[in-house]
């Protein structure tokens, strides 16, 4: 296993263990910092590991952080309209 894909799986543990503490803002700000994280590791998975692992990789970290990625398609869909 590459270092690439062990920091993911420590991404994804760490972002496992912030969603399970109480926050005051819904999480918002942890989601913020762990996409700040995760994206520089996507990228690195894809360089070390490929593409088909980064991918792996981005649908787990989407599945985590699930409403950013929905508000976000939102305001894609809004903003390119239909």
């Amino acid at each position: 296993m590459t270092y690439s894909l062990i920091a993911a799986c420590l991404w994804l543990l760490i972002a496992n263990i912030a969603a399970m503490v109480p926050s005051k803002d819904n999480h918002w700000s942890r989601a913020y910092a762990l996409i700040a994280a995760g994206l520089p590791i996507i990228a690195w998975v894809w360089w070390e590991a490929g593409l088909w692992w980064a991918l792996g990789v981005t649908i787990a970290g989407s599945w985590l952080l699930k409403w950013p990625v929905i508000y976000a398609w939102r305001w894609v869909r809004r903003t390119v309209g239909r």
